[in-house]
């Protein structure tokens, strides 16, 4: 492998996969990310990332959508690997405004693999990073599988499982060398604070209330980010033609408890409220979310035996990697919450790829 494309490279997932792949994974080649560069997208975290690796890293601003733009920047990096991040992720945001996720999840997907079909031979893997939403809602028993039917709820869940399923269908139909993953949630550093474990970190901190949807019961299977990213490394450079992993972290938690742990750990960290008192005492709870999902699990043993991977961090380690993270940037914080970070996105890169 040359070069890999990581599209969506500038948001969460992305932006600790290009850190894995550039510091720690070994590979030698070149990275290009491309990322349309939507609100949700930051390039000051990969700033350290461009300095350091100069040689091999490549910043392009475009749009998935944008099939020219981007046939142009595969070309013209020799780019032989894309794993495909890009995507509008937050199930609130589709709920109110799905436009968005139906072009850049569906619309989108459908341009890269025309792109990867227009260059059979020179592609050598497209892998497509989905989501455990496109299976729906689990009862109390039994977690989700390579083959459980999809039941979207959502959506973003209803745009990824489109996707999912056009992968295949080139897969099928044309030949092309993809694999797939689907993940549980992730967390960690760099993540957006729209998502509930940052959220209620950042709320916390501030003393400020913690928002939690219904009874606070809904749920999910918590997987650390940088073990995704080595998963999904894994499933690219030895996973089977056509073959879909699941990737979880086998952890468990309803909302609640998690909230819970993270007031704890910011009581441990910072002390106490001023006046006294847990930041437990911060918690509201609020209407439900329509077509919330009560419950996933991932089953994760097929990716466990035939890949050898397996998450190193349980949900305890992981979060409190993750506050300490977030205590330790402030900067970084500061810049998410007051929209700095889209000032210095727009006056380095504003003029398109560097």
């Amino acid at each position: 492998m040359k070069c890999v494309m990581v599209t969506g490279g500038a948001g969460f997932i992305g932006t600790n996969f290009i850190r894995y792949l550039l510091d720690e994974s070994g590979y030698a080649g070149r990275v290009v990310c491309l990322d349309k560069l939507t609100y949700a997208a930051n390039l000051m975290s990969l700033e350290d990332v461009a300095r350091r690796h100069a040689g091999r890293y490549v910043f392009v601003r475009a749009d998935i959508c944008d099939a020219a733009a981007v046939g142009a920047v595969v070309d013209g990096n020799g780019v032989d690997v894309i794993c495909h991040f890009a995507a509008e992720s937050h199930v609130d945001r589709s709920i109110v405004a799905p436009d968005a996720f139906i072009e850049t999840n569906i619309v989108g997907t459908h341009r890269l693999l025309e792109i990867v079909r227009a260059r059979m031979g020179r592609i050598r893997r497209f892998h497509h990073v989905s989501t455990d939403e496109v299976y729906g809602s689990l009862g109390p028993e039994g977690r989700f599988r390579e083959d459980t039917p999809y039941h979207p709820n959502s959506p973003y869940s209803a745009s990824k499982a489109a996707s999912d399923h056009l992968v295949r269908a080139y897969r099928e139909t044309y030949g092309l060398p993809v694999t797939i993953s689907n993940c549980s949630n992730n967390y960690g550093p760099y993540q957006f604070p729209e998502k509930l474990i940052p959220l209620m970190i950042f709320n916390a901190r501030d003393g400020k209330p913690l928002p939690v949807y219904g009874d606070g019961m809904n749920v999910r299977d918590w997987l650390y980010v940088r073990d995704h990213c080595e998963a999904i490394w894994r499933v690219v450079t030895a996973g089977a033609d056509g073959e879909t992993y699941n990737i979880g972290g086998r952890t468990e938690l309803p909302n609640i408890e998690v909230v819970h742990v993270i007031c704890d750990l910011l009581d441990e960290r910072l002390g106490p409220l001023p006046g006294g008192g847990s930041r437990r005492g911060l918690i509201t709870f609020v209407k439900d979310r329509p077509g919330h999902d009560r419950r996933y699990a991932i089953d994760c043993g097929r990716i466990e035996r035939e890949l050898g991977w397996k998450a190193a961090e349980s949900f305890r380690t992981g979060i409190r990697r993750t506050v300490d993270w977030y205590l330790a940037n402030a900067d970084w914080v500061k810049s998410v919450q007051t929209g700095e970070y889209r000032k210095w996105v727009e006056d380095q890169y504003g003029g398109g790829a560097r």
